[in-house]
């Protein structure tokens, strides 16, 4: 059950990267068709096959799209952070939902009608200008990770998805421990392996010094080594 969290609408449009491109009667509409919902850990936000109705933003939290592939395992295509929007594409394709969204935390959500967003578009160059580029920019990285997962080797991959953690959700104070604790599960389904492959790689990492666990907590201890491994693939 998605629970209802109280924010002012103003807190949440602060968040929004397109209210800063909205004509003032469309910012007015904004802050009267846009919700505010909570997620719990583990819960899923939407699931292949729903019909898209609303453009996603992550106000607090973390998020990980994914699709599931042959024989029940889940691949990890795009991990968000907060202020990050996301569940646009379906709807701009006239499709339902290809990936399926869950909570890596508990995490708050904001939602905008689609229709809106669409109405707005047609209205207003400088706000569809921004959702091309969204998509391009989307799309580049997609390009960039098919690559990667189908061409580099296990090392080479898990290598990427530790840097990417880091660059995608930082370090925490220590400058070294990245910010996020996945389950090895999540860890391996995001560098497209086994998740007795990512434990066995995760243990050659460490024992190298590469990188120090404790639990789900993962220290880079060495991160040119890392970024060597991940371009040499």
């Amino acid at each position: 059950m998605v629970k209802k969290e109280t924010l002012t609408v103003q807190d949440v449009v602060e968040h929004l990267d397109i209210s800063q491109l909205l004509t003032e009667p469309q910012l007015a509409e904004l802050k009267k068709v846009i919700s505010v919902v909570r997620f719990k850990k583990n819960q899923p936000i939407y699931e292949e096959g729903d019909v898209p109705e609303f453009m996603l933003c992550l106000l607090r939290g973390k998020v990980k799209i994914y699709k599931e592939g042959v024989g029940g395992r889940s691949q990890i295509v795009r991990v968000l952070k907060a202020s990050e929007h996301f569940g646009y594409r379906a709807y701009f394709a006239n499709q339902n939902y290809v990936t399926a969204a869950a909570a890596f935390e508990a995490s708050t959500i904001c939602r905008i009608p689609m229709r809106a967003i669409q109405r707005w578009m047609s209205e207003n160059i400088q706000l569809a200008l921004y959702f091309v580029r969204q998509l391009a920019v989307d799309l580049g990285v997609s390009d960039q990770r098919t690559v990667s997962l189908t061409q580099k080797h296990i090392r080479g991959r898990l290598a990427e998805s530790l840097l990417f953690l880091r660059d995608s959700y930082g370090l925490e104070e220590d400058g070294a421990t990245l910010s996020i604790y996945l389950s090895r599960e999540d860890l391996a389904s995001l560098s497209n392996m086994t998740t007795s492959n990512a434990i066995r790689t995760l243990s050659a990492f460490a024992s190298e010094k590469l990188i120090a666990i404790d639990g789900r907590k993962i220290k880079l201890m060495d991160e040119e080594s890392l970024k060597r491994i991940s371009k040499n693939g």
